[in-house]
């Protein structure tokens, strides 16, 4: 068996073959017989993920990762998730939610690209009002503002679970992201779909980022 290789891609040829074409710098052009290259790379965006505690940002991130659910700790400090999709990866820092976290949040914003948030659309009113101080804290942060926003109104499979013009409307996410690039969108861990949906919205708002920072 003769063996063809090219970089790091390589296919087998079951018998000896000929080379009759020869590329324009005399060397023996093995690419159309063998090997097409690697593919492209995809983009890799920095993200940061950020909620109250019981949102649901670790078991949605390790779902996307196809991790096993037994596996998932709730994040008490931080951790960082390379989240593979077809057209890119997202390189998602999650940090913890619990009350003496929060106020250290602002530390690990800087070269973030975009922010994840998500909140709990079945909680209690004092933890909704909570996440909404949170949410509005972070639209306006001077490292943020500008980023594009993905919020996810998560546990929609609960009963108490609130609307997505509820929580809009609640959050006053109208008049205060107004301008901004923002989507709002709801889920659950038993619509993967969705949730890849959503985040395809949110690689769109990224490249559309990029776009307009090269025209600059």
């Amino acid at each position: 068996m003769t063996q063809v290789r090219e970089g790091h891609w390589c296919h087998f040829l079951s018998r000896p073959v000929l080379f009759p074409s020869v590329n324009s710098t005399g060397r023996w052009c093995f690419r159309a017989l063998c090997c097409k290259g690697p593919p492209p790379a995809r983009p890799e965006y920095d993200l940061v993920c950020i909620g109250l505690t019981g949102s649901g940002k670790t078991s949605l991130l390790s779902k996307l990762c196809s991790e096993s659910p037994e596996n998932v700790v709730s994040t008490t400090g931080f951790s960082i998730k390379a989240v593979p999709f077809q057209n890119a990866i997202l390189n998602v820092k999650e940090l913890g939610g619990a009350d003496n976290i929060r106020k250290y949040w602002s530390r690990y914003y800087q070269g973030s690209q975009g922010v994840i948030f998500v909140l709990d659309s079945a909680s209690s009113e004092d933890d909704l009002e909570t996440a909404r101080n949170e949410l509005h804290s972070a639209l306006q942060h001077p490292q943020l503002c500008t980023l594009p926003f993905l919020i996810l109104a998560n546990h929609q499979d609960k009963p108490a679970a609130r609307s997505v013009q509820e929580v809009k409307k609640y959050f006053e996410l109208e008049p205060l992201a107004r301008g901004k690039r923002w989507i709002l969108q709801p889920c659950s861990l038993d619509d993967m779909d969705a949730l890849k949906d959503s985040f395809s919205q949110l690689i769109n708002l990224l490249e559309e980022k990029d776009h307009e920072a090269v025209r600059m």
